[in-house]
């Protein structure tokens, strides 16, 4: 893997992500995760869909990654929904066939819960578009697992490198990597943005213990 490519390709994410905000942070007034949780960040890759360039940047770190992790994968899935689009973008690119996997099987139908051809023992590579708890990636490698795929990897967008996520895809015994890292997004942040260091020590604070962090500041 190209390093110095792929802290470039990260540089740049980092900015354009902040530029169209689909990366926002908001330590005073706090966004409502979908969790229910209060967090002083917030991601939404969506929003990067919009521009052919961004989506092409997103593939080429994609692509360090595998040329270092997976160059022998032979199928790549993206996760329902937010992991299609860029899943699709990669394995044209790559000119390998594409599956997807719903978060639940359907209630309907052939009840799939993998859409596409997966043959036994092909190697999988998953992509999703962000990790926070790693919950519905672990579910889709899981499932791809059930199927008879072989899955060693996990590659993102973006991580916010917590460390239940860490803990969760150790427990499966599945690698998972990022274009773009927390710490990343920070540097940027501070050399872009002008974020204040108080700033920087609540979301490195938040990190480390980020459900618990709304809590711990009386915002619950």
């Amino acid at each position: 893997m190209n390093q110095t490519n792929l802290n470039n390709i990260a540089e740049t994410l980092a900015q354009i992500s902040l530029e169209i905000g689909s990366i926002k942070f908001s330590p005073d007034q706090p966004f409502t995760w979908a969790s229910g949780h209060k967090m002083p960040l917030y991601n939404d890759n969506r929003l990067l869909l919009g521009n052919s360039e961004h989506r092409s940047l997103i593939a080429k770190g994609f692509q360090d990654l595998i040329n270092h992790y997976a160059p022998n994968a032979e199928v790549i899935a993206g996760t329902a929904t937010a992991g299609i689009p860029h899943a699709t973008t990669l394995a044209d690119i790559l000119q390998l066939p594409l599956i997807y996997v719903r978060s639940a099987p359907k209630s309907h139908g052939m009840g799939n819960q993998i859409e596409g051809p997966l043959r036994p023992n092909q190697k999988v590579l998953v992509i999703e578009d962000l990790v926070s708890t790693g919950g519905s990636a672990a579910k889709a490698v899981t499932a791809i697992r059930e199927a008879g795929g072989i899955v060693k990897n996990c590659f993102s967008i973006f991580s916010y490198g917590f460390n239940e996520a860490s803990e969760r895809f150790k427990s499966i015994s599945c690698e998972i990597h990022s274009i773009l890292k927390f710490s990343q997004l920070l540097e940027v942040a501070q050399s872009t943005q002008n974020l204040p260091e108080s700033d920087v020590e609540v979301l490195l604070s938040w990190q480390k213990n980020p459900f618990k962090w709304a809590e711990n500041k009386g915002l619950v």
